[in-house]
Formats: C-alpha cells, structure tokens, sequence
C-alpha cells in the first residue's frame, strides 16, 4: 500500500517520522487522521514523542526492528521511555553528528552509514541495531540517510547514484535497490518518503510515475 501524505503544510514527510517494521516514532502533537494513516498503512505500533524537544524524529533518530540510536542528548526519562515502550536496544551516540537519521541508512540485514562517522559511532550502531555496518557515499553524498531510503524488500537512493553504487548496496542491505525521486523530481528521497516493509507513504507532491516507481522499488518488484 502507498499513499500521499503532507504534514505540518509540509511534503517533506521523511524528516518527522522514524519509521521501521516493528514500530514508527511520530511526532505527539500530529491529529488523529495523520496517526490512523500510519497505522493503516505502516501497520505497526506508532509511538508518539517529542525527542529532545524537536518533531523531527526522522533527522534525530535511525533504527530497524531490533533497537534504535538517539543523539547523546538525549534525557534519561526519554531513553527510559522509549525503551519500555518499544522493548528493544536504545542507546545514546556520543558523535557530535547528531541527525543520526541523515547518516544511517538502515534495514534489519545491515546498515549504511556516513563515513564521518567514527569507529566507535560504528561499534554502538553494529550492537545496537545488531547488524553490519559499512561506510559509504551514495551519489557522492555523505548524508546516506537522507539520499537513500530502505526497507527488508527493497531500497531506492538518490538518482545520480551509479550501476557500481546501486550493486554494492544491495549487496550490503540484500535488497533490490534502484534510483529516483519523490515530490515533482527531488532526488533527495529520505526526505519525502515514509516506509517500512508493510506500507509506504510519500509527500503530497509526488507524481502518478513518481509513486508507480517508489512502489515497485520498495515493494522489491524491480
């Protein structure tokens, strides 16, 4: 299932949800039709938080179905929260890079970060999503999270990523992985798409071919 979403007057949907197979975090203060479509689509536990003061959980946070990383400032009764909540691995990064969800891309077979980050950002992301972990650009971009969007069927980056980048992401996030774009031809995917392996949801923006090819991509129909 696919269908077109805006949110705060925004297509830019990607930067306020966390999404995964296992639950989505969304921002607390969205209306209900907005939380009865994430169910309806993603269908999976939609935890509503405000994290460290901000809605953009999409940019502050990356996970997959085993645990999820939050920015070091992340406050005790927070991470307490969370991880009574969602019963999985939720750990502070100590990197000063704090848009976590901008630099990892993840699904539940691997992960693709940001080669600014450390080894030690890459030791904490390896336990706690309890994957591998290898460092890469996609389309000459370092933010791979915002680039690239991944699910367990399939994974679609940024249109000027090459054959020879498209090859070793599948292989890394063993999916099937293509190019292209959301909202009228934005090559920056993250930003305008929402999706786990159950459903997706893009910006309002989006063309007809736009959300055909989104589908098919993630859907691993390719």
């Amino acid at each position: 299932m696919i269908e077109r979403l805006s949110i705060y007057g925004s297509n830019n949907i990607g930067v306020f949800f966390s999404p995964t197979d296992k639950y989505v975090l969304a921002p607390s203060n969205i209306p209900y039709k907005v939380v009865n479509i994430l169910e309806e689509v993603l269908k999976v536990k939609i935890l509503q938080i405000n994290l460290c003061d901000s809605v953009l959980l999409g940019v502050l946070t990356a996970g997959n179905s085993n645990g999820l990383v939050v920015p070091y400032y992340t406050s005790t009764e927070e991470l307490n929260y969370l991880r009574s909540e969602l019963n999985i691995n939720v750990e502070p990064m100590p990197s000063k890079i704090t848009a976590l969800g901008n630099v990892i891309l993840a699904n539940d077979n691997a992960a693709i970060v940001s080669p600014e980050l450390d080894r030690k950002d890459v030791e904490i992301i390896r336990d706690v999503l309890d994957v591998e972990v290898e460092k890469f650009t996609i389309a000459g971009y370092k933010v791979v999270g915002s680039v690239g969007v991944a699910n367990n069927r399939g994974c679609i980056v940024h249109p000027m990523a090459s054959e020879e980048e498209l090859k070793n992401i599948s292989e890394i996030l063993k999916v099937k992985v293509d190019v292209g774009t959301v909202n009228a031809g934005f090559p920056i995917v993250g930003v305008g798409i929402v999706a786990n392996s159950n459903g997706i949801l893009v910006g309002s923006a989006s063309t007809g071919p736009e959300i055909a090819h989104i589908e098919r991509v993630l859907e691993g129909l390719i």
